[in-house]
């Protein structure tokens, strides 16, 4: 993975879009004319996220999507997986098994340390933290690229 999914660009412009406009229910419409994200593929996103529980759907004249969670309880992670499945930086990590060096492989073992160190990371990083902004100071201080 070299850069973000599209589907998880649309989720992360939806919630920040939502979080910004709270108070009030929000059309998928709205979100894609704002955002100039497309229909289909945030409409999509936007029902997965309502069905983990993470948006709230109403129907009818006055409906539309409210966020049901605190930004700030929702871990980059926890979309990632919501959207996209279980992250699996390579092949071999998932169920399937599929890889073509299957019993000749002899970085395995490291690329499942890299998947679960990137896992942590990412569940260290809170949604707030990513769409705001805002650092916790412990966090500032750590950052080191």
């Amino acid at each position: 993975m070299n850069r973000l999914n599209k589907k998880l660009e649309y989720a992360l412009m939806t919630l920040q879009y939502l979080h910004e406009n709270s108070a009030n229910r929000i059309s998928t419409k709205e979100v894609c004319e704002k955002t100039g994200s497309p229909f289909d593929a945030t409409a999509r996103v936007m029902q997965i996220m309502a069905q983990q529980g993470l948006l709230k759907s109403e129907q009818g004249v006055k409906g539309g999507y409210l966020l049901m969670r605190s930004l700030a309880e929702v871990t980059l992670l926890e979309l990632m997986e919501m959207i996209l499945g279980p992250i699996e930086l390579a092949k071999c990590l998932g169920n399937s098994m599929n890889c073509e060096l299957k019993g000749k492989c002899n970085i395995q073992s490291p690329i499942h340390r890299i998947n679960q160190k990137f896992k942590f990371f990412l569940s260290d990083l809170y949604l707030s933290e990513v769409l705001t902004l805002t650092y916790p100071k412990e966090k500032v201080t750590n950052v080191g690229i």
